[in-house]
């Protein structure tokens, strides 16, 4: 039986306690969970390949020190123009920033429930149907 690897996920975040928890409600139902508190270093990282597995979907705050989220993923876009990108934020006017960058956008405080069916939608993409869900542990 060929069993299928766990859907890679980069988290970014530059407060630790919030990444944690994110990385820690979506390890809890078997997604692999790289947290990163810097958007330079992630990527930084992207463009040198150095993650072990192919990254499936980005989830970043919005709001944070050196670069913003809509920052990061108008640099993302240059080298990764088609990876499922999730932004989180306490701002709704924030969402006006990503226009055209091709993002699902979330308002903070995003319930654990929400952010999981959130991902679980965004990886399973359009063309997917419904397929299986992951397991919750």
């Amino acid at each position: 039986m060929t069993t299928t690897p766990a859907p890679t996920i980069l988290l970014i975040d530059d407060n630790a306690i919030q990444a944690a928890t994110r990385q820690t409600i979506l390890k809890r139902v078997g997604y692999f969970v790289i947290a990163v508190l810097s958007p330079q270093r992630a990527l930084e990282q992207l463009r040198a390949g150095e993650f072990a597995a192919d990254i499936s979907l980005v989830i970043t705050d919005h709001v944070m020190p050196g670069m913003n989220g809509s920052a990061f993923v108008g640099a993302l876009r240059e080298t990764h123009p088609n990876l499922p990108v999730l932004v989180i934020s306490g701002l709704m006017e924030a969402e006006a920033e990503y226009a055209d960058l091709n993002i699902v956008f979330r308002l903070k405080p995003l319930l654990p429930d929400s952010l999981l069916a959130t991902v679980h939608s965004m990886l399973r993409g359009p063309n997917e149907g419904d397929g299986p869900e992951p397991a919750v542990v």
